[in-house]
């Protein structure tokens, strides 16, 4: 079987989530890999036959997505082109984790789109959402990489099509431990507005600053920042007192399965995030909308009392992919 995967490569979720999802398809296939979007903070360990400019996404420095120059960068002649020239058509199954060049080259070419990805449970009408219903937002979300099946990842399994999360193999093989450190990635804030956050909230804890914004690593009092490193963070996330992070999925994913205490922040204007963070809420993880001074003492109760969410997260990726390859080779791929 000739499988396309085709990643997402706005942020890290999709491609860390890829790393476990690759080598089980090519146990199951022949596989070639898309990636479309911005360049990745993280190296991916096996070939990618296309890159695509798509419709990635920029994060702006003061909690949400940067539009102006989001928009800047989307070239909509070259996303028809790349629609036009991806041969989808060639392959025996189309596997979109929210990427929308071959998502809508499967619609123009009318091959079946398979979706594997945290947004097909977002999605679902047994997922949880925020208590502000965004139109827009869902809209957006719905249709930009639309398919034909869909499969879900999420916190907790709403429905059937829907599973836990995929807990890459590397975190899976963590000793957790706690070293009294609290990690923190807040992709949509800069450095200097973290900081100066962090130290008016606690000079005696510390942190652990990881910065899409910062070039090099740099010591300001209790607050230690780095640039995004798989490597790095993931140990500083093993060792860490408790986690504060945006509310996607698999930072928040893997802080809950380490046994990690965990406050979330979602970002401005993002729907997927508003509906995490709904989810999240409702297992009970404190939820903040902004770094001000009200905020502030939600987040000082939390690292005064604040406690681990019990979540059971097992590998099931394996199980996952073969229902979807099972399903594809019985002519399944309609919509549900």
């Amino acid at each position: 079987m000739r499988i396309l995967y085709a990643i997402q490569g706005t942020g890290n979720g999709h491609l860390s989530r890829a790393l476990d999802i690759v080598p089980l398809l090519q146990q199951r296939g022949e596989v070639d890999v898309l990636v479309s979007g911005p360049p990745a903070d993280i190296p991916l360990p096996f070939p990618v036959r296309y890159h695509c400019h798509g419709l990635g996404f920029i994060f702006g420095r003061k909690g949400g997505i940067n539009f102006v120059k989001t928009f800047v960068q989307l070239n909509s002649k070259a996303f028809l082109r790349e629609i036009r020239q991806l041969p989808v058509e060639e392959y025996d199954l189309v596997i979109s984790d929210f990427e929308p060049v071959s998502a809508w080259a499967c619609q123009q070419q009318g091959v079946p789109c398979v979706a594997l990805s945290h947004q097909a449970a977002v999605l679902s009408d047994y997922a949880p959402e925020p208590a502000s219903f965004d139109p827009v937002g869902r809209a957006v979300l719905r249709h930009y990489a639309p398919a034909t099946r869909h499969y879900g990842f999420h916190f907790q399994r709403y429905e059937p099509h829907i599973s836990t999360p995929v807990i890459r193999r590397q975190v899976r093989e963590l000793t957790p431990a706690n070293d009294g450190h609290y990690t923190v990635y807040l992709p949509a804030f800069d450095e200097e507005t973290l900081v100066r956050r962090l130290r008016y909230l606690s000079r005696t804890v510390q942190w652990h600053v990881f910065s899409k914004h910062s070039p090099q690593p740099a010591q300001h009092g209790n607050v230690q920042v780095w640039p995004v490193s798989g490597a790095a963070f993931t140990d500083s996330l093993a060792r860490s007192a408790g986690v504060l992070c945006g509310a996607g999925f698999e930072t928040p994913a893997e802080a809950l399965y380490l046994g990690k205490k965990l406050l979330v922040l979602p970002m401005k204007q993002q729907y997927e995030q508003a509906c995490n963070a709904a989810a999240l809420a409702d297992m009970g993880v404190p939820v903040v909308r902004n770094l001000k001074d009200k905020s502030l003492a939600v987040l000082d109760h939390w690292l005064q009392y604040g406690r681990p969410i019990p979540v059971n997260y097992p590998d099931e990726t394996a199980a996952v992919l073969d229902k979807l390859l099972l399903e594809a080779g019985r002519g399944l791929l309609v919509k549900r």
